[in-house]
């Protein structure tokens, strides 16, 4: 594969992106007043993220992807932890795999 940018001209593209994204986010809401709407709104965007993004694979899976969006949805409504939710659910979907039908 020929690839023009290399691993690390990538990886300096999407950090730009990405700090351009959350510095355009940061400088916009000072323009937001947040109200209590707003506010839960925010706090409940990781939980609708990460569920969002494990959706599709259970779709697409068997019910071991079924165990690991319910690890996730779990560990996103009683921690609020973005890693601790994706590890557990690694975890479920390994361990239903490896101990399941």
């Amino acid at each position: 594969m020929n690839d023009a940018l290399g691993f690390a001209g990538w990886l300096a593209l999407l950090t730009a992106v990405t700090f351009t994204c959350r510095a355009a986010g940061y400088w916009a809401m000072q323009y937001v007043p947040l109200t209590p709407r707003l506010e839960s709104a925010l706090r409940r965007a990781p939980v609708a993220v990460m569920i969002g993004v494990v959706t599709p694979i259970v779709l697409a899976g068997g019910w071991h992807e079924a165990a690991g969006l319910v690890a996730v949805t779990a560990a996103m409504l009683v921690q609020r932890s973005d890693v601790l939710a994706a590890l557990l659910g690694v975890a479920a979907v390994g361990l239903a795999r490896t101990f399941g039908p």
